[in-house]
């Protein structure tokens, strides 16, 4: 099973990973966490998207898509082969989402490249973990090169996650990130606990 895991920086991704990943290990289950973009190659590729300085939107497209075909041929496709249950911090939704809504490029290409990068790979579930950018830029200790985008560019990924959630309400489950920590965990639980395949 895969399980992506969407939403802007400060939404509490990393913290939800791990207490769910605790859960499933307790029900016996093999998991793997993961997270784009840098699982694949080392951290190079994260290193110049992250901190590098400003871009050309097209090259950051394409760096975003090199470290995405890497990760889904070398690591998430050897995990799902195994049975295992992968929790992936980011996948090709940020793509569409941060580089279509967010950058302006076109939707429909970003997705047929995504389809092309993962050879038609897509999670089973996808939580996106929603709260208003001002409370999740608020919480940062520090900020990468995306963090420090304008505020209207963080508003704008923002409705686009809404909008692609609403496009594939089977594969999304909308969270409200703005919860308490305990809460969300609760309401990420029973939608993987419906979705997990059973022995």
């Amino acid at each position: 099973m895969f399980i992506s895991f969407e939403g802007p920086e400060g939404a509490g991704k990393t913290t939800l990973i791990g207490a769910l990943d605790e859960r499933l290990r307790a029900l016996g289950r093999a998991t793997l966490v993961t997270r784009e973009p840098g699982a694949a190659m080392g951290g190079q590729i994260r290193r110049l998207l992250l901190e590098g300085a400003g871009m050309d939107p097209k090259t950051e497209l394409f760096l975003f898509l090199a470290d995405r075909a890497e990760h889904a041929a070398k690591v998430l496709r050897p995990a799902l082969a195994e049975g295992r249950v992968v929790l992936c911090d980011r996948h090709a939704d940020s793509t569409v989402v941060y580089q279509g809504y967010g950058r302006g490029l076109d939707l429909d290409q970003l997705r047929r490249w995504n389809a092309f990068a993962t050879a038609g790979l897509k999670p089973d579930l996808t939580v996106l973990l929603d709260l208003p950018p001002e409370i999740g830029l608020a919480r940062l200790q520090s900020r990468d090169r995306l963090d420090r985008e304008p505020l209207e560019f963080h508003r704008a990924v923002r409705r686009g996650f809404l909008e692609e959630a609403r496009l594939e309400p089977d594969r999304w489950v909308v969270l409200d990130a703005t919860l308490p920590k305990e809460r969300v965990l609760e309401c990420a639980w029973q939608p993987i606990l419906d979705r997990l395949p059973r022995d």
